[in-house]
């Protein structure tokens, strides 16, 4: 079955183009992926935000001048469109010889145009890089489990079958894997990324979950989809009172794109990690 980002610029060549222009995003709707995973706009089990961040922003003073920033791009979970990755990169490219008299000019501009293109509002924040530097380099929350010995040998899609769980033993705990990798379901590039899960509810086998995660490896989909289908298979199986499932992925042309779903609302921690 075609995928929905077939019509889109990903996988082709393009020009770039370096004046404002907003009729280079392009919305992918999520329903197909929810309907894939049994949901419905109604029906769905998280809340949550994909946190867009781009490390590549920048356009004109009225003088000429140019000014370098940084974007943050909050998306909601429940939004009717994803923006494909290439169109919001090429998009942003096109502001770099626009004039904007300041940073507060192009946030309405940038929340206007995305917002647009998602069918939701979509909050912005343009930032300086001193701002962002003040704020330093984040370490995940809770125990690491890469150093575990697991064993697998099927990396072609996501083995929920993997997982076991412990429920005779109700915790409150938080784990973390940096070697979640899938890859993207047009061009086939890979998609490296970290992982966190913050619950309450069954006890998670860790090895389990960690060889779980690995067998993401060669399969294909977007960032938000994985995460969507990691937080699905832990709530079935957990049968949690609370579940937090976000990534951190490692940018691609200036971009990084950052899902979280979780049971209730949480305070997202956007800063980035070591390898982001």
């Amino acid at each position: 079955m075609q995928h929905p980002a077939e019509h889109s610029p990903l996988g082709k060549s393009s020009e770039y183009v370096s004046t404002y222009s907003p009729e280079l995003l392009f919305p992918i709707s999520r329903v197909t992926k929810w309907q894939e995973l049994g949901l419905t706009a109604a029906t769905l089990p998280y809340q949550g935000v994909d946190y867009w961040n781009c490390f590549e922003l920048s356009w004109l003073t009225p003088s000429g001048k140019p000014v370098v920033a940084i974007g943050e791009f909050a998306i909601p979970a429940d939004s009717p469109n994803i923006i494909e990755s290439k169109s919001f990169k090429l998009y942003l490219n096109s502001l770099n010889q626009s004039v904007y008299t300041a940073a507060a000019e192009l946030e309405q501009v940038l929340a206007r145009d995305l917002g647009a293109a998602a069918g939701a509002p979509v909050k912005v924040r343009v930032r300086s890089l001193a701002e962002v530097e003040a704020e330093g380099v984040a370490s995940l929350p809770g125990i690491c489990i890469d150093e575990l010995d697991v064993a697998i040998d099927n990396y072609a899609h996501p083995r929920p079958e993997l997982l076991r769980a412990d429920a005779t033993q109700q915790v409150d705990e938080v784990l973390h894997s940096h070697l979640l990798k899938s890859n993207c379901p047009v061009t086939g590039q890979p998609d490296w990324g970290s992982v966190v899960v913050e619950y309450r509810g069954a006890k998670l086998d860790h090895a389990s979950f960690l060889a779980y995660l690995v067998s993401f490896r060669q399969h294909a989909d977007f960032h938000e989809q994985c995460v969507e289908r990691i937080f699905l298979d832990l709530k079935r199986l957990l049968e949690p009172k609370r579940l937090t499932v976000y990534a951190r992925y490692v940018r691609r042309g200036g971009l990084d794109i950052n899902p979280y779903r979780s049971t209730h609302a949480v305070q997202a921690d956007n800063r980035r990690l070591a390898r982001q």
